[in-house]
C-alpha cells in the first residue's frame, strides 16, 4: 500500500519500490509475524530530505536477522539507481554499524553481493570486509561473501 507506506514514512516512495521491494517483504513480514522483537534489526528506509525535491525514499537498508549464536549480523542494502556512487550506501552503512555496535555490542558484520557489484564491494571494503566464500542464492543466483569479524566505528 503505497500510500500507506508513504504517510508512515513520511516520505514519497518510488512507485516501483513495492515490486522491487516484494521478495524482501516475503520474508521480512513473516519473520515479524513470527516475533516482533525483530523488529529493529529488519529493514528501514533511506530517506533523502531534499529542500527542493521534498523528503523521498531513495533506497532501503536492513540486517537479514538478528545477531546470530555468534553474535554476527549480515547486512543488505539497496541505493535507487539515480542516487548511486553519492555515498549513500556507506552513509548509510557506518549509520547502521554504529547503531548496532552502540546500541547492541555487534562487532561482527557479513554482507553478500552479486560477483559483478563492484560498488558494493567498494562500500565493503571501506568497512575492513574481506571475501571469505561464495555462496548460490535461490533468488539472487551466485553471491560472494563478505566478513568483518572486529568492527569497530572509526574515531
Amino acid at each position: 500500500d503505497l500510500a500507506a507506506a508513504e504517510h508512515l514514512i513520511g516520505a514519497k516512495v518510488p512507485t516501483h519500490m513495492p515490486d522491487d521491494l516484494e521478495h524482501f517483504l516475503e520474508f521480512r513480514i513473516a519473520d515479524l509475524s513470527a516475533d516482533q522483537s525483530w523488529q529493529p534489526w529488519l529493514g528501514r528506509a533511506i530517506v533523502l530530505d531534499d529542500p527542493r525535491a521534498g523528503r523521498q525514499v531513495i533506497g532501503s537498508i536492513g540486517f537479514h536477522s538478528p545477531p546470530d549464536v555468534t553474535g554476527q549480523v549480515e547486512v543488505g542494502y539497496r541505493v535507487e539507481p539515480e542516487f548511486r556512487r553519492q555515498g549513500v550506501a556507506t552513509e548509510v552503512v557506518r549509520a547502521l554499524f554504529e547503531w548496532a555496535y552502540r546500541d547492541r555490542g555487534v562487532r561482527r558484520f557479513r554482507a553478500s553481493t552479486s560477483p559483478d557489484n563492484l560498488a558494493s564491494q567498494a562500500v565493503l571494503a571501506r568497512f575492513g570486509f574481506v571475501q571469505t566464500g561464495t555462496q548460490m542464492d535461490d533468488y539472487d543466483g551466485e553471491e560472494l561473501v563478505f566478513e568483518s569479524n572486529d568492527w569497530r566505528p572509526s574515531r
